[in-house]
């Protein structure tokens, strides 16, 4: 099939969880499909990494948006506009003229949305619609409202959440075919649009990119969080386990280190930063570091509240073979049994128990891991998303 792809990122290099995402599915569609790919970059800088997806793709086009989303026109447009926030900073009307034209000059058997907010940039047009939406922006954002907003702004925020949720329901009923990352993330779209018929497609991970752990007995035992900081639920997430559940950790096993690890980690973080808490801010392009934070890490600890898709890095862990500890929240989409592949813990104490039970017993760490390992290779592998992704293509251009 002929298909336009539309991401509000480039999708290389593989960093947040929607560019790893995106260029692994494109790596591997590739092989049966023509993909056409319109993304957004914020910097001329990222056009470098334009020839490692023309690689898999037939034509890839770049439309910059503004670098920092808190510009005066943004704001301005948002306060004034129907549109929230969020649609606002990535609407960038040079690709909405270029969708249109491409729309016009060549012929597409489908148009793959990432996001719904790139919707905007599609015409009234015949071809089907496929809309992935990666994460529930509106419980996001309401998320952050509610539990890191500042209260004299919150108001402002409550409205933008509102517009969010309306533009987000006009776009999942709007596609031929929505998609969702996990059962949880149905249910919630489910509840806005009772009559909205939503496939799950999960997310995934490169089996052969991680290295596998081998032992868990080290004497250098380390609690691993890696996260793209740009994503406000994983901020909120280090911070509980700086101030909530290390220190708990750290009276059970005292010389046991924190590592953070990710992209664009903030200031009072990083202000954390000491001989037992460990802070790696990655360049954009650093999956060494990654790879190696993996393999040598004792335990990951993700305590996840804030909503939203289900989370690579958890993915990243089980394969691993890095035991894996988190919330309810944070194990949604993961199809993992608690105590089998991962351990399960809302309550903070609970959770820094369960860890320390990991760092002390090696043979139960072993035992998780390689569980979790196998899970993902059984159902988790990018090729055997890939493949239900190209059946679903299959079966949406049947019936239109």
């Amino acid at each position: 099939m002929k298909i336009l792809m539309l991401t509000p990122y480039l999708p290389f290099p593989p960093s947040s969880g929607g560019q790893i995402r995106s260029y692994n599915l494109i790596k591997h569609l590739s092989r049966k499909h023509s993909i056409t790919l319109f993304s957004l970059i914020k910097d001329d800088s990222e056009k470098k990494y334009i020839k490692e997806l023309e690689k898999y793709c037939c034509k890839v086009r770049v439309f910059k948006c503004s670098k920092t989303p808190w510009t005066f026109r943004n704001i301005i447009r948002t306060v004034f506009g129907t549109y929230p926030f969020l649609v606002v900073r990535n609407l960038v009307l040079e690709e909405r003229e270029a969708v249109k034209e491409e729309l016009e000059r060549e012929k597409f058997d489908l148009i793959q949305a990432e996001t719904f907010y790139v919707m905007p940039h599609i015409p009234e047009t015949k071809v089907p619609v496929i809309l992935v939406a990666q994460t529930i922006e509106h419980l996001v954002y309401k998320h952050y409202v509610e539990e890191q907003a500042y209260f004299f702004l919150k108001p402002f925020f409550s409205l933008d959440v509102a517009k969010i949720k309306y533009w987000e329901k006009k776009y999942w009923e709007k596609a031929n075919k929505v998609v969702a990352v996990s059962e949880a993330d149905r249910n919630e779209m489910m509840k806005v649009s009772p009559r909205l018929s939503v496939e799950i497609l999960p997310n995934g991970v490169d089996l052969d990119f991680f290295k596998v752990k081998n032992s868990w007995d080290s004497k250098d035992k380390r609690i691993l969080f890696v996260a793209n900081f740009k994503w406000l639920q994983n901020t909120e997430a280090a911070e509980i386990l700086l101030e909530k559940v290390f220190p708990r950790i750290k009276l059970e096993v005292e010389d046991v280190k924190l590592w953070i690890v990710g992209q664009y980690i903030p200031e009072k973080i990083k202000a954390r930063r000491s001989k037992d808490i460990l802070i790696d801010n990655l360049d954009y392009d650093d999956e060494e570091t990654i790879r190696r934070a993996y393999f040598e890490s004792s335990v990951f600890v993700s305590p996840l509240r804030g909503p939203g898709g289900t989370r690579l890095k958890h993915f990243a862990a089980m394969a691993s073979c890095l035991p894996l500890v988190t919330t309810s929240v944070g194990a949604e989409g993961l199809e993992a049994k608690n105590g089998f592949h991962i351990l399960v813990e809302d309550d903070f104490d609970k959770m820094a128990q369960v860890a320390v039970r990991v760092l002390r017993e090696p043979d139960y760490a072993e035992r998780l891991a390689k569980n979790a390992r196998k899970l993902v290779e059984e159902k988790f592998s990018w090729q055997i998303v890939a493949d239900k992704l190209d059946k679903l293509y299959n079966d949406m251009f049947s019936v239109v």
